[in-house]
């Protein structure tokens, strides 16, 4: 083990434990001692899983993992034991990471706009690997950081950027002038990086996106750069109800590199997976601090005149929670009974005195009495604040939780044989449907991460 995440970071639970089952015990908990405070569960073993998943589905791509997208304690510790690298787009982050010891040649800094202050501070913790993808940035970086390792970021498309004003990533016709410039100002330019984000849900657009990659590759090879290293961005799906699964999107990818970028051609590959590996890992639970009805004759959100509730949570994670699943159920803990009520058109707001936090609009839901909760799925990517952008507020609560086979599964991905023979017969076993497993793990206890199927 590298020493990142250790048993004391997490809950063990047993194999076949549900999120549902540790969340609706911790309620039981909080209701007894009267806190009321919003708080998530996080199954690090469904990030396990997704890890195991990503090396299978694509075995030449090395994941970073965005630092923005969820900075938590338990989430950084696992990634870093997997040995994922990290995306950052601050000092805030870089230090972040680097606070639980991972290595200045594992961070991507990877803000196409960034503060002097912040490349001066890379600089100085050894952090190389940076983008850049306009004259500005590049002049930031060779005065700031003269040993840097810079990506020229492409533009993957010509479709809209998803923010109005918001386009990052250079034109391929814009290519060789940018590096022509770098070669003037002395930045070592060692690749090419692009970013899809949302738009990488369409599996052909990662295929567009390597093609145009490849022929910046050839500009820079022309100018003399030795060019070794591809950034694919992220884009990655992280549940599966999307238009496209991540193992399809991952064969459009292994046909695209294969195209472009053939195995033994001496380029390495990175991706920036974020909402992929922890939306799904991440339930929220938040109760009902105060109720206020709308009388019928009150418009609607759709402009209509309809009557309805609104609720005031306390969900304490980043607001606006932007999109966010309706609640799948509300616990009463003091058992009003099973039966079925009317549903009616609500909303949800943060707590009071931040009312304008909203957090969901026209949701259909049973009538609510403060104290109920309302439990989140999938709410891992993009939740997580700071303190320091909450304010007064609290962070919520997060009880990490994995299974004995998940955590003997980072153990043998580590190396670490199992230390009894009892431990050695439960790993033999498979992993069950879930780990996607078809062979057991215990072929040999030191492996390549690329024959994990």
């Amino acid at each position: 083990m590298n020493g990142y995440l250790d048993e004391s970071n997490f809950m063990m639970v047993e194999e076949g434990f549900t999120t549902r089952d540790l969340l609706e015990n911790l309620l039981v908990e909080l209701c007894q001692a009267s806190d009321q405070q919003a708080f998530f569960v996080a199954d690090l073993g469904d990030i396990v899983k997704k890890h195991l998943r990503f090396l299978k589905a694509l075995p030449r791509v090395k994941p970073y993992f965005p630092v923005k997208c969820n900075d938590s304690e338990g989430v950084i510790r696992l990634l870093a034991e997997l040995g994922a690298g990290f995306a950052c787009t601050s000092k805030a982050e870089i230090a972040r990471v680097q606070s639980i010891r991972v290595p200045a040649d594992k961070i991507f800094y990877s803000s196409p706009c960034k503060q002097v202050a912040h490349i001066k501070y890379a600089a100085s913790h050894g952090v190389q690997l940076m983008t850049f993808d306009n004259e500005v940035e590049l002049s930031k970086v060779a005065r700031s950081h003269p040993q840097a390792r810079v990506l020229l970021g492409v533009a993957a498309d010509s479709g809209p950027p998803a923010l109005p004003g918001m386009m990052f990533g250079t034109t391929l016709k814009s290519c060789r002038h940018l590096l022509e410039t770098a070669k003037e100002q002395a930045v070592e330019v060692v690749g090419i990086s692009f970013h899809l984000g949302s738009r990488g849900l369409e599996p052909q657009t990662f295929a567009q996106a390597v093609a145009v990659a490849q022929l910046a590759f050839e500009m820079g090879t022309e100018l003399g750069y030795q060019m070794h290293l591809l950034d694919i961005g992220g884009g990655f799906p992280g549940t599966e109800d999307t238009r496209a699964r991540f193992e399809e999107i991952a064969a459009v990818i292994n046909s695209a590199l294969d195209l472009y970028f053939p195995d033994g051609c001496g380029v390495d590959i990175i991706a920036r997976p974020g909402r992929y590996y922890v939306t799904s890992a991440f339930t929220f639970a938040a109760s009902i601090t105060a109720m206020d009805e709308v009388p019928a004759e009150q418009p609607g959100s759709d402009g209509g005149w309809d009557g309805g509730m609104v609720g005031w949570a306390d969900p304490c994670a980043r607001a606006p929670l932007s999109p966010l699943p309706a609640p799948l159920q509300r616990k009463n803990l003091a058992a009003r009974g099973a039966s079925y009520h009317p549903l009616h058109s609500s909303s949800l707001r943060g707590p009071p005195g931040h009312g304008e936090d909203c957090i969901a609009d026209g949701l259909e839901l049973p009538q609510l009495q403060v104290g109920d909760w309302l439990i989140f799925k999938d709410m891992g990517a993009y939740t997580i604040a700071t303190s320091s952008l909450l304010g007064e507020r609290p962070q919520p609560q997060i009880t990490y939780a994995m299974s004995h086979v998940a955590w003997k599964a980072v153990q043998l991905f580590q190396g670490k044989p199992p230390q009894t023979e009892d431990d050695h017969e439960t790993v033999c076993a498979p992993l069950s449907c879930g780990w996607e497993m078809a062979e057991t793990l215990c072929a040999t206890p030191v492996f390549a991460p690329a024959s994990i199927i």
